[in-house]
């Protein structure tokens, strides 16, 4: 069953703009099947295949006259080379938009690519895996606790809604995959077993201030390994990290990011969480929800391809702000409550509406799991993920 997708829109836009459009995102977040149904009258390859990769990487021009446009080219960075014979071909006509549409799960290499070929001809999106407002829409099932409890343990991935699958076995066999097939190719692992602990210590601190040297030791690697490690994470769209928003508000700031996991699906499966009651005595479910959050927001911004303008506050005295939304000069704040004490305004945002003055403040929101929204203060009100 299909399950419409927010980005959709903005996909349309850019292809009547740019003569090619790249859709990035993590492996199996939809965005083969996404091109594929928003346009379907268009040649489809996957470069998925060696064969089929080594032609394009060695006869890129040939590759090009026997698969025409308009075509959807699936997994481009397994032919990176392909991008300077794409160049040749659209500088013929610029004003032929929508011609090219490319997917790839691995941002670390297109970049270059991208940079040193189609500045300027292209646009690129970002597709994560389904939203909770998007799993809302397709289920329509009540909100509640309980439900919240579920999403964050099936994660958003669209087969695993679309067609009922057991979340266990999907990261089991989504984990093996990753490992072998893209950690492999991006990153000289000796021992696959030692990634392994390394992302599962990792699924333990989502959610917390990153501290490389810390995961370093306790997985037995260098800091540079696991710094090495965490870039192919991020570019891979497996985790964020959250920048801090430190301009002027005091000198005894923290300045190290946060990361997340940016599906929970996956983030509970390394945690070993796989039942409802499990996460739901567990002592991380104020931090995954959090990440739960997190990942709504970010979704947010790459549905209507913005900008992902996201930070967090924190100082050495342990005032916080979970998100921050900078809107020119003033700001929106978030935090986020599992479950909120009704009428009680967190004292940490009453902090740091003191710190940089009321009249800075455009938006003062508690994200929390319940699903009644109420306003807490004059200042302040309730929210949850499906409005986010």
């Amino acid at each position: 069953m299909w399950i419409k997708r927010e980005i959709t829109q903005q996909i349309q836009d850019v292809t009547r703009t740019r003569p090619c459009v790249l859709l990035t995102g993590a492996r199996q977040t939809g965005k083969s099947s996404l091109l594929e149904k928003t346009f379907p009258h268009y040649n489809y390859i996957s470069l998925d295949l060696p064969s089929i990769a080594s032609e394009a990487r060695e006869n890129g021009e040939y590759f090009l006259e026997k698969n025409q446009a308009p075509i959807i080219i699936d997994e481009i960075q397994y032919a990176p080379e392909l991008f300077r014979f794409i160049k040749s071909v659209i500088d013929k006509n610029r004003s032929h938009f929508g011609r090219y549409l490319l997917t790839g799960s691995q941002k670390f290499h297109l970049m270059k690519g991208i940079n040193e070929s189609l500045s300027g001809r292209i646009s690129i999106l970002e597709c994560h895996s389904l939203s909770i407002r998007e799993i809302y829409n397709h289920s329509q099932c009540e909100f509640s606790h309980q439900q919240v409890l579920k999403w964050m343990i099936q994660g958003g991935y669209p087969e695993l809604h679309a067609h009922n699958l057991k979340a266990e076995r999907f990261y089991a066999d989504y984990l093996a995959t990753y490992l072998e097939r893209d950690v492999r190719q991006l990153v000289n692992v000796k021992d696959l077993s030692t990634f392994d602990k390394f992302l599962r210590l990792l699924a333990l601190r989502s959610g917390q201030i990153l501290s490389m040297n810390s995961i370093a030791s306790d997985v037995g690697v260098s800091a540079h390994t696991i710094k090495s490690w965490i870039s192919i994470l991020e570019a891979s769209n497996i985790v964020f990290l959250l920048k801090p928003l430190y301009n002027n508000y005091g000198k005894r700031l923290i300045k190290s990011p946060k990361l997340y996991f940016l599906d929970t699906g996956l983030l509970c499966f390394l945690a070993g969480i796989h039942t409802i009651e499990a996460l739901e005595r567990s002592s991380l479910l104020g931090s995954y929800f959090e990440t739960l959050a997190l990942g709504q927001l970010v979704r947010h911004f790459s549905n209507n391809a913005l900008p992902c303008n996201l930070y967090y506050f924190r100082d050495n005295h342990g005032n916080e702000v979970d998100f921050i939304i900078p809107q020119g000069n003033r700001l929106k704040i978030y935090e986020c409550k599992w479950k909120l004490q009704s009428g009680i305004p967190p004292k940490n945002l009453e902090k740091f509406k003191s710190l940089v003055g009321e009249k800075n403040i455009i938006q003062s929101k508690v994200i929390t799991s319940s699903n009644v929204l109420e306003k807490i203060s004059k200042d302040c009100s309730v929210t949850n993920l499906i409005d986010l």
